[in-house]
């Protein structure tokens, strides 16, 4: 995989992966709290996809293989931390919702 693909591939997961943590959101304020977990863990294995993607860039760098150092790479770089801080947010919250659902339903 040279340094462009690796670089979609990052941007393609890290999207999908932030895209997921919202929809987790979406069902949390429907009252979907399940569901929820499932979108949330799901976004975890497709954000894990782009991790990867990442290590091997820094795997070809330390080798002493040039990586690509554009301005899309920076833009691949933040979307992928971007997508990781929330996803860590949103599953840190999901208990949280899942105790005041079941607070409510009392």
């Amino acid at each position: 995989m040279n340094s462009e693909q690796a670089i979609f591939e990052i941007i393609a997961n890290a999207g999908d992966a932030r895209d997921l943590t919202y929809q987790a959101l979406d069902q949390v304020a429907e009252g979907n709290i399940e569901k929820a977990f499932e979108l949330v863990e799901q976004a975890e294995k497709t954000m894990d996809q782009a991790h990867n993607a990442q290590t091997k860039l820094i795997q070809q760098e330390i080798q002493g293989e040039k990586v690509d150092g554009s301005l899309l790479m920076v833009h691949a770089q933040d979307h992928l931390m971007t997508a990781i801080s929330e996803h860590q947010m949103v599953k840190r919250m999901l208990p949280i919702f899942k105790k005041l659902m079941k607070a409510e339903a009392k």
